[in-house]
């Protein structure tokens, strides 16, 4: 999945638009909640070797809350990692030119819009 993807499906489905808050970290966009503006997902773009992955280009990653009972499952999927910038008992990183579908990184993000609801 594009981030310009991921950035139209937030924008039809939560209203949320993402804001470049970092002028040092210019691929870096937050996702937050239209109304109480707390964070619900964060879009990076980040070196692999500094995800653990073996590679030295760039991926774009999605972090997003999940339920703690379900990061350890989840980490074992091919594309999901642990989170690179946010707390790892609540949040992972989805790799977006990864394995995962469409549907499985929609229902991610429709949980972390859902968890991060105040």
């Amino acid at each position: 999945m594009k981030r310009e993807t991921l950035f139209k499906y937030a924008r039809e489905h939560y209203k949320a638009e993402p804001e470049y808050l970092w002028s040092k970290l210019p691929g870096y966009a937050v996702l937050r909640h239209h109304d109480g503006k707390k964070w619900f997902a964060i879009v990076m773009n980040v070196p692999g070797t500094k995800l653990g992955l073996s590679t030295e280009d760039v991926v774009d990653v999605l972090e997003v809350k999940v339920r703690p009972e379900h990061i350890g499952s989840l980490r074992k999927k091919e594309g999901i990692l642990p989170a690179y910038h946010m707390n790892k008992e609540h949040w992972i990183s989805i790799v977006l030119s990864g394995p995962l579908s469409t549907k499985e990184i929609h229902d991610l993000l429709s949980e972390s819009h859902d968890l991060t609801t105040g």
